[in-house]
């Protein structure tokens, strides 16, 4: 399959999930006032303080690490001959040829119960890429197994699955 091929459909989601990118927040927040504390202000903070150079380097290493997570994307590609599923910039891309797709279904479910959250998720319903919302494709696999792709558009992802087949 050619990288370059026109997808059928595409679709990006971002994890709309405000709680959870506070609760990010919170070491790069605190390593940041840590710095303005120890580095700026010349308090070292606790009795064996860390090196101005490590609260430095720490806090650019958090603030990497929070902007990288911040940042992850659920995109879903459908090409000719493949439907193809990513957490870009966190899980590598998962292809599977139409050919071994038995079945694909537009279902709504809870992410948390049904599946514990959100993110790329194996349980005993099957594997799951949820990035936000309540609605999805079901595939079923020709070789067994499940797979849901969560999707703000779930009908036309439906829909250009049957098509490409």
């Amino acid at each position: 399959m050619s990288e370059s091929a026109q997808p059928v459909f595409h679709e990006e989601q971002s994890f709309r999930l405000m709680r959870q990118r506070i609760l990010v927040a919170i070491p790069p927040v605190s390593m940041l006032l840590l710095l303005i504390w120890q580095v700026l202000l010349g308090h070292p903070w606790g009795k064996r303080p860390l090196s101005n150079a490590g609260v430095i380097g720490w806090t650019i290493f958090l603030w990497l690490v929070y902007f990288r997570l911040v940042t992850v994307r659920l995109v879903t590609d459908v090409r000719a001959n493949e439907l193809s599923v990513a957490m870009r910039g966190l899980w590598r891309e998962r292809r599977i040829p139409l050919d071994q797709i038995k079945s694909a279904k537009s279902v709504t479910y809870d992410p948390v119960r049904d599946y514990g959250g959100f993110g790329v998720r194996t349980t005993p319903r099957g594997k799951a890429y949820i990035a936000s919302g309540h609605r999805g494709v079901r595939l079923e696999l020709a070789k067994g197994g499940v797979i849901l792709i969560g999707s703000e558009r779930p009908e036309e992802l439906e829909l250009a699955i049957h098509r490409s087949k």
